[in-house]
């Protein structure tokens, strides 16, 4: 139990024993850390028990401040500042909250309860190469996989592919016409890069189609529908999903080629998935699904034979289901993965990492689904997060003009590398260590960086920034922990030590102020752990442990460690950098990171 839940505790008990015949519990008091303009560690907001106990807020903080300091051994001294009540904890709750501590490698997770959730995230589709936009999704992804894990959840890591619809007939078209039997060993090309050039090509020809039927004297609209090349991909569309055993044998090759270059990817990204759904499999699920909702009379078919949904009661218009030549669109397919996952895993929540742009869409699929009378609805959850741009602007992918993943990966392990000989920190590493080096620093950068904004805030990502050795960055997060390594190694005090050879601490001396903030931090970490996982937002763990970070440093700098006043002063400070370590490192751990030893 943390400190702020033992002292809304003991304050529950204090009113029910100083004010027997009023209810007042743990959930009507809040307890904050105190402001650091003011005395104290923690403060009990008194306003709420105004109306209640009928008393002024001094009155009530006396009672309280008397009662706390008098019946229990957390306080040492209280302070009333204009309705709140400031409560100094006591010098040897701290250092036995550090002792019981300190070697506690999962310090902040949660017991394993019995709630399974699924987080979906990635998602790409396999006409192109996994783009620098996807990033943020799949690393919100594999962080609030991890962080909700930590808070006890169930979790299953999702991956959707959507491996089928004209988009990725478009490539198949392209590859057709202009492909002269390319593959990626032929040409020496990761096989989503192959696969999404002739994407970019099909646009190329799509639009000097439109503009050669427009100077023709067709409207541009009437071209959009009638160039050649567009035509052919609807073909192709249909026959695909009739089954044609042409079109499907190209399909699978192609598909295939994307799967590999994909697979290269996450596992540079050291990105995994516990479950893969592909939508070719689904979209028949949907279609079922869609048909039972015109046979109940909750959807409609208009006289073309295409199927919709009338959502104006909710403040939408109309919704198509499925086309009227039998072909699915977006939604049909995720109506069926939405069923499917439910069924498959019984899941209390289903997590959907997906940009903002697409938050009309989530918000119809769960109101279908309500409508349908599917139980899978309740568990939705749309995780939406702002679109990231780079210093340049915007990226499309079928103009061509995005940043591979792949290319912005190598362009931050050569930003570490560059960074690291600059700064002559190479001497006493290996070649191979070196390698390792800079991808920790590169790819932690980059990670951090994507995920240290709120996810509901749009973003512009600058490579040099996210690296910088001095800024709000996973780099400075790293230089951190490897001075603790460093300190640690000339004690020749392992990372985790033996708890039992600091058995032997007593605390005689009084904590200095900068030893009690960082242990108040530290403290602090199950409680930023739970909002993170309640808010769903990796960035206030990023808050944290860049701010811990910077603690570490100004308590460093102030305080020997090797030369302190006492052999009981060293033992302590030993325990908070120890304690410290482990959780920057389990806190970036959370975020795909990796936390080198020495840099």
């Amino acid at each position: 139990m943390t400190l702020a839940s033992q002292i809304k505790h003991a304050a529950e008990d204090a009113f029910k024993r100083l004010y027997p015949d009023i209810h007042i519990d743990c959930t009507m008091i809040t307890v904050n850390q105190t402001k650091p303009e003011f005395k104290g560690d923690y403060t009990i907001v008194l306003f709420p028990f105004l109306k209640l106990l009928k008393q002024k807020p001094d009155a009530i903080g006396k009672q309280l401040g008397d009662f706390l300091l008098d019946k229990t051994d957390l306080f040492s001294a209280y302070e009333i500042v204009s309705g709140f009540l400031n409560l100094t904890i006591r010098d040897t709750c701290w250092g036995a909250f550090i002792l019981n501590h300190f070697t506690d490698t999962r310090f902040g997770d949660k017991c394993k309860a019995d709630c399974r959730v699924m987080v979906e995230y990635s998602s790409p589709n396999t006409n192109k190469p996994l783009h620098f936009g996807h990033l943020r999704n799949i690393f919100l992804g594999a962080a609030m996989a991890e962080i909700l894990k930590a808070n006890g959840k169930q979790v299953v890591k999702a991956n959707l592919i959507n491996d089928r619809g004209i988009h990725i007939c478009k490539s198949m078209v392209a590859w057709e016409r202009y492909g002269t039997g390319d593959t990626p060993e032929r040409i020496g090309v990761k096989g989503d890069h192959l696969v999404g050039d002739y994407y970019v090509k099909f646009n190329d020809v799509y639009k000097q189609e439109i503009a050669k039927l427009a100077a023709d004297g067709m409207d541009e609209k009437t071209a959009e529908k009638e160039a050649s090349i567009m035509k052919e991909a609807q073909n192709m569309l249909r026959k695909w999903e009739a089954g044609d055993t042409d079109v499907k044998s190209l399909w699978q090759m192609m598909n295939s080629w994307v799967y590999k270059g994909f697979d290269v990817t996450y596992k540079k990204l050291g990105v995994s998935f516990d479950k893969v759904y592909y939508e070719s499999d689904t979209y028949l699920l949907g279609k079922k699904i869609v048909e039972d909702g015109v046979r109940k009379g909750v959807l409609y078919k208009k006289e073309d034979g295409s199927v919709w949904v009338d959502l104006k009661d909710e403040g939408h218009d109309e919704k198509l289901l499925l086309r009227g030549d039998g072909t699915s669109v977006y939604m049909t397919q995720d109506l069926g993965t939405a069923k499917l996952k439910y069924d498959e895993f019984k899941l209390n929540q289903s997590v959907y990492v997906i940009a903002d742009e697409q938050n009309y869409h989530m918000n119809v699929l769960k109101i279908v689904l309500k409508k349908l009378g599917e139980p899978c609805a309740h568990g939705i959850y749309h995780l939406s997060y702002g679109m990231v741009e780079l210093p340049s602007g915007r990226m499309k992918s079928r103009e061509g003009n995005v940043v591979d993943a792949d290319d912005m990966v190598e362009e931050m392990i050569n930003l570490a590398k560059e960074q690291t000989e600059q700064a002559g920190k190479t001497e006493g590493f290996s070649k191979d260590e070196l390698v390792k080096l800079y991808e920790t620093i590169g790819l932690g950068a980059l990670k951090f960086y994507l995920l240290r904004v709120d996810p509901k805030k749009k973003m512009i990502f600058d490579p040099k920034e996210s690296i910088d050795l001095h800024g709000f960055t996973a780099t400075f997060i790293q230089y951190a922990h490897a001075r603790i390594c460093s300190i640690l190694r000339k004690e020749n005090v392992p990372l985790v030590p033996d708890a039992t050879k600091f058995q032997s601490f007593t605390q005689s001396a009084p904590l200095l102020p900068l030893e009690t903030k960082i242990i108040l931090a530290l403290e602090e970490y199950p409680l930023i752990l739970a909002d993170a996982g309640a808010e769903f937002n990796p960035s206030s763990i990023c808050n944290y442990a860049f701010q811990l970070a910077q603690m570490f440093n100004t308590f460093y700098d102030a305080h020997s460690i090797s030369k302190a006043e006492s052999e009981e002063k060293k033992q302590l400070r030993l325990m908070i950098i120890i304690m410290t370590a482990s959780i920057l490192r389990h806190s970036m751990h959370l975020m795909g990171i990796r936390m080198p030893e020495k840099m």
